[in-house]
């Protein structure tokens, strides 16, 4: 899978949420530090996540109609070609079993809603911190 970090490029990062209000809040708060795609339904978003161009973060909402987030991240980890796409999820559902539930499945993170704006820009930001340390390292053992 092609990566967004290994060049000049800004990281590309999929907003998946049935609300437009959701969607245009987070590509708003984002927008300036990644380039943002949308899509308001799981159908739209494994289109684009399996596109000659696939994101490099998936931020997906657990409830929406016809397929849930849920449903979208099991289709994505079973695609050789997205299954290492990561995903946070962001849902209004409460309890800790959803979290786990999200986790079981691969989830990088977890976003409660409504958002506290300050984390989610601090678990994207802190995930693409990672995936650079990762890299790092990576490359001394080479």
């Amino acid at each position: 899978m092609p990566n967004a970090l290994d060049s000049a490029d800004k990281a590309t990062i999929l907003v998946v949420d049935d609300s437009p209000d959701t969607r245009n809040l987070v590509i708003a708060l984002l927008e300036g530090d990644y380039k943002m795609l949308a899509a308001n339904n799981g159908e739209a978003a494994l289109k684009l996540a399996q596109s000659d161009t696939p994101p490099d973060l998936i931020m997906l909402d657990v409830m929406m109609p016809g397929m849930s987030g849920y449903d979208v991240c099991r289709q994505l980890r079973e695609n050789p070609l997205t299954r290492d796409i990561p995903v946070i999820f962001v849902t209004a559902m409460t309890g800790e079993g959803n979290e786990l539930q999200g986790r079981a499945l691969g989830a990088v993170g977890f976003l409660s809603k409504p958002l506290d704006l300050r984390n989610v820009v601090t678990q994207v930001k802190g995930y693409f911190a990672l995936q650079k340390k990762h890299r790092e390292l990576e490359s001394l053992k080479k």
